[in-house]
């Protein structure tokens, strides 16, 4: 069944979410409508209560082509504020609410991930990419700085001499150079990526509830001291010894089968 929202939509398969941007007219370009539309989904998807995994992709040939310019008014393009303004009441509120989400998410990006479609790309536990895809930190081609996280994401996961590179002459990324530089996770062929996307999101869905906690210490981690994380590791760790799929997976290790989790 599928529950539509401000241009995205959301359809279950099993205990998966797929959460769809859907404006393919401008390659699913990020309005701030959409973002509304994001967010309430997201909220039904965590409220909803069967679901245990997020596929979050485009409708069509784009996964996201960075923000919709097209719908700000003459005057709103020239404000000096109104760039600033869109990301502290939209796109940031968007970012962190991916980040929090209460379970994993596989990003499965089916075209060109740009600007902050490319920072919504790698939100996503997994990324998962068609080997077509193209990722592009398109802000300077227009005299604007990255934004969405970009200058915190991209030195953390290729380094600072690379962030730099993409930031600053503003060339494609292919999916493939994307994968060897390791700020992917896996390239499929085009036919393939949303099946293979789902094959991922479905082994997260069944994975225990630790999954969810594993996330969040890896989202604190490039903040922490190394004394500091050890102390979250160890608090999250209590909290995970109090789960039900804690006790089912020593029952099963100790039983010598395969655990069956429930996520509590």
């Amino acid at each position: 069944m599928r529950k539509d929202f401000e241009r995205c939509h959301v359809t279950a398969n099993g205990n998966v979410a797929v959460l769809t941007m859907n404006h393919p007219e401008v390659m699913n370009a990020a309005s701030v409508k959409m973002v509304h539309g994001l967010m309430e989904a997201i909220a039904h998807i965590e409220s909803e209560g069967s679901f245990r995994a997020v596929v979050l992709t485009g409708e069509g040939k784009g996964f996201c082509s960075g923000a919709n310019l097209s719908e700000q008014s003459p005057d709103q393009r020239q404000g000096t504020n109104a760039v600033g303004h869109s990301l502290e009441t939209a796109y940031h509120p968007l970012l962190r609410r991916l980040r929090d989400l209460n379970m994993p998410l596989v990003t499965a990006v089916n075209g060109a991930a740009a600007g902050v479609g490319m920072s919504i790309a790698l939100m996503g536990d997994i990324v998962m990419a068609a080997r077509s895809a193209y990722f592009l930190q398109a802000f300077a081609r227009i005299g604007l700085v990255p934004d969405g996280g970009s200058t915190w994401l991209l030195p953390r996961l290729i380094g600072l001499a690379r962030a730099r590179e993409l930031s600053m002459l503003a060339e494609k990324l292919p999916a493939e150079k994307a994968l060897e530089w390791g700020l992917i996770n896996r390239v499929s062929d085009d036919a393939a990526l949303m099946e293979d996307s789902l094959f991922m999101a479905k082994r997260l869905a069944d994975g225990p509830a630790s999954l969810t906690m594993i996330r969040q210490l890896y989202w604190h981690s490039p903040h922490n001291t190394y004394e500091v994380q050890l102390d979250l590791e160890r608090s999250t760790q209590q909290n995970a010894g109090k789960t039900r799929d804690f006790v089912e997976g020593v029952t099963a290790f100790l039983q010598k089968r395969p655990a069956t989790f429930s996520g509590k």
